[in-house]
């Protein structure tokens, strides 16, 4: 049994901000926390600054960081950057795509994430022919997440179509496995361990045909996990959608029993007033990526009225533009206020909530994302003392870290009671720019 004894000189502990803070772990849980210890015990590992749960990033698609920066040229709209992003699908190997997810993982755990939901669909060889292995992908990011030392729910993805009707184009048939059901038979196969559960996805109304959602949702039923849906994030969609079922997409998912407390609708963009109240009444999730809804031009959700609906609030990094979630969480308030014109919709205790039990819990891990007894050991240290955290009192460190830190102020990440950054360096991941690096290379060849 391992017993480690870490004193925080800050700590936040969801309502407050309290100083010297004694944390002892043991096989990875919190088993104790001591408030009111002004200095560190003999033997304790120190850490300096704000002390955070870990963070959550409940929605990734590890394989966009490749297109960081290179999709910036010209203008355009969703539709003509997902051509872009199928030229990086259509190169993925199981090889390229793990070394590639080391690196974004190990980016994501010095940003102060301990766990990502990867939805994943790029599942097959190039034509849609099957690897030896047919989940040869979806373990390669399992692989990933464990060398990049994070927690991984895989949300496996049904990818059926290319549109109401339609069949998959060269781009998709990599993704589909002709089925629902051959898609349920193959999941089966995923074993949870450790670090890594398995759980379920519905692209979307478009590429899942209504007669085959309700297989999905029963597969993530039977085993209790965790089932996501990109929902309503272009006007197109829903115009499709009314145009081939004569309802919207929520109401869609609705009728064929996806919606409920253990769905999280990704995006939840452009939706009416019933698909509110459908997602808010039957406690589905939504997961915000602000960051990426601005970078693609989608929109502004109406995350605030979805959540006084009853639909609890998540955050992701999506398409990786930036993997800074408190960057996310900041970006969930100010976007309401550019909306409303008006401020003060989220607490930073709301938002960090968001980025943290609340993500933890749309993956399936309720019991991380607090700092408390029982609790998974994952959690993360802010600089107080940098050039954008420096100056408030430390008792305003929640409002400091969601409205002025980044990423780059994070210096200490510990997951299941293990250091994997320290000081700001990644300790399993020597050089992740040039880990990075080197995988984006070997994919544009």
């Amino acid at each position: 049994m391992t017993t480690r004894t870490y004193w925080l000189e800050h700590a936040w502990l969801g309502t407050h901000v309290e100083p010297g803070v004694a944390l002892t772990t043991r096989d990875g849980r919190i088993t104790a926390v001591r408030t009111g210890v002004p200095t560190p015990p003999p033997g304790a590992e120190i850490l300096r600054g704000l002390t955070l749960p870990g963070l959550a990033n409940a929605h990734s698609h590890a394989f966009h960081r490749a297109l960081r920066g290179t999709v910036q040229v010209g203008s355009g709209t969703f539709w003509t950057w997902r051509e872009v992003m199928y030229s990086v699908a259509d190169r993925l190997t199981p090889e390229t795509y793990h070394a590639l997810a080391r690196g974004v993982y190990a980016e994501m755990a010095l940003a102060g994430i301990t766990c990502v939901g990867e939805f994943h669909y790029v599942h097959h060889a190039p034509g849609g022919t099957p690897y030896a292995d047919p989940n040869a992908m979806g373990e390669a990011l399992i692989a990933a997440a464990a060398e990049a030392g994070v927690r991984i729910t895989l949300l496996d993805t049904c990818y059926l179509s290319s549109g109401f009707g339609e069949p998959p184009n060269i781009h998709q048939r990599r993704f589909s496995d002709g089925s629902a059901q051959a898609w349920a038979e193959r999941c089966a196969a995923l074993k949870e361990r450790g670090h890594a559960r398995i759980g379920a996805a519905v692209h979307s109304v478009r590429a899942v045909p209504a007669g085959q959602l309700a297989t999905v949702a029963r597969w993530a039923e039977e085993r209790r996990a965790p089932l996501h849906v990109h929902l309503s994030e272009q006007t197109a969609e829903n115009d499709a959608c009314l145009a081939a079922h004569g309802r919207t997409p929520t109401r869609l998912l609705a009728d064929h029993g996806v919606l409920g407390p253990r769905t999280t609708g990704v995006h939840n963009t452009h939706l009416t007033d019933e698909d509110i109240a459908l997602l808010g009444g039957s406690g589905t999730g939504t997961c915000m990526c602000p960051t990426t809804e601005r970078d693609l031009a989608d929109g502004i959700g109406p995350a605030a009225a979805l959540q006084r609906a009853g639909s609890p609030l998540s955050l992701g990094s999506d398409s990786h533009a930036v993997v800074d979630l408190l960057e996310e969480a900041r970006a969930m308030e100010l976007n309401e206020r550019l909306r409303t014109r008006s401020r003060g919709h989220w607490t930073a205790a709301a938002l960090l909530r968001a980025a943290s039990a609340d993500g933890h819990a749309a993956l399936g891990w309720q019991d991380a994302g607090s700092l408390e007894a029982g609790a998974l050991a994952d959690f993360t240290t802010v600089a107080l003392d940098s050039v954008r955290t420096a100056g408030p009192v430390p008792r305003l460190g929640a409002e400091t870290a969601v409205f002025a830190a980044t990423a780059a102020d994070v210096r200490h990440t510990v997951v299941g009671g293990r250091h994997v950054v320290r000081d700001g360096a990644h300790a399993l991941v020597p050089d992740v720019p040039r880990a990075l690096t080197a995988a984006i290379e070997a994919l544009r060849g």
